[in-house]
């Protein structure tokens, strides 16, 4: 049995487990000359899960130094209360762990193989996955800083066992492998093998229904995206008129992608029903949203607006700055005077409370602060974030870098200065 050639020469990174498809995996890399010339090392995480997780590791030391592998031991620390349970708090941390080991351009190489692939589709198709996720694993896809690679994926966990046996390469068993609590123990070991006895080729007919999703789920991915870029005004905002034209599965296609794109957490369940009734559906003035897991959807102006959730400048705040370095303000952002060394005389710096009035540049009479960031095009999310200006009498300044008085746009004008208003990304 030999690997197929990695899809491109780079360092390989071995999830290794010291079970017996990782065990085999590492064995078929290590005999690969050109895989050993491109580099190849190994990582074990420690979970701390099982009474011998001890001996797993001392088992994982002594394969790869055997085979001369370098290996590294990661410990990780179980979220219990992170509501994935505990095979999903094991896998998030188990991959957090591959993430930071990985090198720029390196490949993660894992051991899953046909009947595991069997397993996650039945999975995904019990929690009732459309194409993207009936998909199950993809054998190639970008990981982190790298790469993830699953070189035994379209082989039976039977093969890897005789190749195992036939060498007498030795690796180690999980315990809570024949319980059935976990999903994917009970599908292992009550499940598959019933569906084998009336169709023995289950594992590979789903094995290959998951090829046909990839397949469909990756036609569907290219209409997504230009979907999506027929509709984006920009990074974070949709144009409501295009995605109401879209066919309604296309539009929750495309807002999920966008959501994901920005590397918000995922829609819930109820999440694209929200949006559509309570978002798109709105009038044209209204400016509704929807909120979940410290993240928004705003509809605002004919658009839709998408960010983390950010909390408003506290009203009691207020802070004095001489431009000299920059001004860190609540929530992480921060004022700075760029092109001189700092203001006249310091300025107050501090949060909107209401009725601010302001004299615009080329204006001879004040304006409403309210207005005047309303005429701007300031969405209200951002006018709650606007950090103030004033001189020591109480004559409004600027609001952010925006909104500028017209004596303050004089003086930096005259300095060839700038107020910037650093955003968190």
């Amino acid at each position: 049995m030999r690997l197929p050639e990695p899809p491109q020469p780079s360092p390989i990174l071995l999830g290794f487990s010291g079970g017996l498809d990782s065990t085999v995996l590492l064995h078929l890399l290590a005999a690969d000359d050109g895989i050993r010339r491109n580099g190849l090392r190994a990582i074990h995480v420690h979970h701390g899960l099982q009474p011998c997780a001890g001996d797993w590791v001392a088992h994982c030391q002594h394969a790869c130094a055997s085979l001369g592998v370098p290996l590294t031991v990661a410990h990780v620390d179980i979220q219990r209360a992170s509501g994935l349970g505990p095979e999903g708090a094991a896998r998030a941390a188990r991959h957090a762990a591959f993430t930071d080991a990985l090198q720029e351009g390196d490949i993660l190489t894992l051991a899953h193989h046909r009947d595991d692939q069997a397993e996650t589709f039945l999975l995904r198709a019990l929690r009732g996955a459309g194409a993207d996720g009936l998909a199950a694993m993809r054998p190639w896809r970008r990981h982190g800083h790298g790469w993830l690679w699953r070189p035994l994926l379209d082989l039976p966990r039977a093969v890897l066992h005789d190749y195992a046996s036939q060498r007498d390469i030795a690796w180690v068993e999980d315990p809570s492998n024949p319980a059935l609590d976990a999903d994917r123990n009970f599908l292992r070991n009550a499940v598959l093998p019933l569906l084998r006895q009336r169709w023995p080729h289950a594992a590979a007919s789903f094995s290959r229904s998951a090829l046909l999703c990839a397949q469909a789920s990756d036609l569907l991915a290219a209409g997504d995206a230009d979907a999506l870029a027929g509709a984006r005004q920009d990074a974070r905002t949709l144009d409501i008129t295009a995605l109401r034209a879209l066919p309604a599965p296309r539009r929750a296609r495309v807002l999920r992608r966008w959501v994901a794109e920005l590397g918000l957490p995922p829609l819930p369940g109820n999440g694209i029903v929200q949006i559509e009734r309570e978002l798109l559906a709105a009038r044209h003035d209204a400016s509704p949203r929807f909120d979940w897991q410290d993240a928004r959807v705003w509809r605002w102006r004919g658009l839709l607006h998408a960010d983390v959730l950010r909390a408003p400048l506290p009203t009691d705040w207020n802070q004095t700055w001489d431009g000299r370095a920059a001004l860190p303000l609540p929530g992480g952002e921060r004022l700075q005077l760029v092109g001189a060394p700092g203001f006249d005389a310091p300025l107050r710096v501090q949060a909107r409370r209401g009725g601010e009035r302001i004299v615009l540049p080329g204006r001879q009479h004040s304006h409403a602060l309210k207005h005047v960031l309303q005429d701007a095009g300031i969405p209200p999310w951002q006018r709650e974030r606007l950090p103030l200006l004033f001189t020591s009498d109480g004559t409004l300044h600027a609001a952010g870098d925006r909104i500028l008085s017209a004596s303050l746009d004089a003086w930096l004008r005259a300095h060839r200065a700038r107020l910037h208003w650093h955003v968190v990304p």
